[in-house]
């Protein structure tokens, strides 16, 4: 990319979550253990699916890329943000901040789309079971993959572009704990209304489009779920559903309530930011995944195996 001459500003600081000491270090230490917590489950996940052949189906598939983007989007935020606090500096070079915008509207974006594949993935499977082999076959599952990573790369871009037509002459303190485009619009020495304007068509017409979406989506999956006759089946059924809307709520709400609105910053805005960016990631392995008997199953014979190669080994 290549940036106007106007630019001045060679590097930024990023102020970090809060000012204060005692909250900076407790957001330290809550950040590493959950972006500990973050790679190694996702990494068990992928391992797990990729290993056993039982699981190479849609959903699972499905899955497994979500794991993918949610170790990306998190590695993308947090090891900078743990780096420049154990370094006791919070620069960011400004090449290495416009990289930041777009890898993480890149990959955020691509979640986005892909929830809302995951979505249709199981309307199809509870509402039109059928079909679901015949829709959902393996050249459909594939094109719809690589569709929300090129869906993802468009809105990077779209993102980062504008940023970088800016001009930046002081200050260069972001008040945020990651380079994003509308704080660092914020420090544009001239009009940023272009770059805001398109921040919020761009990113709010994502993020509300594909919860409404997804939504829709769950509805027609209750409304199929109210007509099994079997109690148990419909309490397993809302307990799935229920959990899965927790988890598309804590990640949408956030995205919609940060990004459809004038750029104007709030106190709770980095907060805010940190549901789509450490905590989501955090917990979709738990919610999704880990609680599916066949991939318990499945990690349990994996760990079997690790056991019995390792005493062959020994032997």
């Amino acid at each position: 990319m290549e940036f106007k001459n106007e630019t001045r500003v060679t590097h930024f600081t990023l102020k970090g979550m809060y000012s204060n000491p005692d909250l900076q270090i407790i957001f330290f230490v809550l950040f590493l253990v959950m972006y500990l917590i973050t790679i190694a489950g996702n990494l068990l996940i992928v391992v797990t699916i990729y290993v056993d052949s039982q699981l190479h189906t849609p959903m699972y598939f499905f899955l497994c890329n979500l794991s993918v983007l949610d170790v990306g989007v998190t590695t993308v935020v947090v090891p900078k943000f743990l780096a420049n606090f154990v370094k006791q500096s919070k620069t960011i070079s400004f090449s290495e901040c416009i990289a930041q915008v777009f890898f993480f509207h890149f990959l955020e974006g691509a979640e986005c789309l892909h929830l809302v594949l995951m979505a249709y993935d199981r309307y199809v499977a509870i509402c039109n079971p059928l079909r679901y082999n015949t829709i959902m076959n393996r050249r459909a599952c594939l094109l719809l993959v690589l569709f929300t990573w090129v869906g993802g790369f468009i809105h990077g871009f779209g993102q980062s572009i504008p940023v970088t037509q800016l001009p930046f002459c002081g200050p260069n303190e972001i008040n945020h704990f990651f380079c994003d485009a509308r704080p660092l619009s914020m420090l544009a020495c001239s009009s940023s209304f272009i770059s805001e304007i398109t921040d919020m068509i761009n990113s709010g017409i994502l993020t509300l489009g594909s919860f409404l979406v997804v939504f829709i989506s769950y509805a027609h999956i209750i409304s199929t779920v109210l007509k099994i006759r079997s109690a148990e089946g419909r309490q397993k059924a809302f307990s799935t559903c229920a959990s899965h809307l927790l988890v598309v709520t804590l990640f949408f709400g956030p995205l919609v309530f940060i990004y459809m609105r004038p750029p104007v910053q709030f106190a709770g805005d980095k907060l805010v930011s940190s549901f789509y960016t450490v905590v989501t990631p955090w917990l979709n392995p738990f919610i999704y995944t880990l609680r599916n008997e066949k991939v318990k199953n499945s990690m349990k014979k994996l760990g079997g195996r690790k056991v019995s190669l390792f005493n062959l080994q020994r032997s």
